[in-house]
């Protein structure tokens, strides 16, 4: 068997997305406003997912372990009892901090 040669070399093709790049900043998304009334029986889980800015609050509040998957399920009257903080001065902070955020 005789293996034949191109006149031109072949050219390697490689599989390459053409599209450019997306711009999240530009797309617009039809959001659902959500409101959450936050009480001191409202998981950690619940309040970072509502807003994640919230995670600052419980920080400067004492509440370093944002982070912990343990603390996702506790309610925040219980780990404010781990940390030895007051709930309702948390819960006040956290109160505050929502209502001078910006909706987007």
């Amino acid at each position: 068997m005789r293996l034949l040669r191109p006149e031109t070399p072949l050219k390697r093709l490689f599989l390459i997305d053409i599209e450019p790049l997306l711009d999240y900043n530009e797309l617009k998304f039809d959001r659902e406003v959500i409101q959450l009334e936050i009480t001191v029986n409202t998981t950690m889980g619940e309040m970072l997912e509502y807003d994640m800015g919230i995670a600052y609050v419980l920080m400067q509040c004492g509440m370093h372990c944002v982070g912990c998957p343990s603390s996702i399920g506790e309610s925040l009257e219980e780990a404010c009892a781990v940390h030895g903080l007051n709930p309702d001065d948390v819960l006040a902070e956290i109160n505050a901090y929502l209502e001078t955020r910006e909706t987007v």
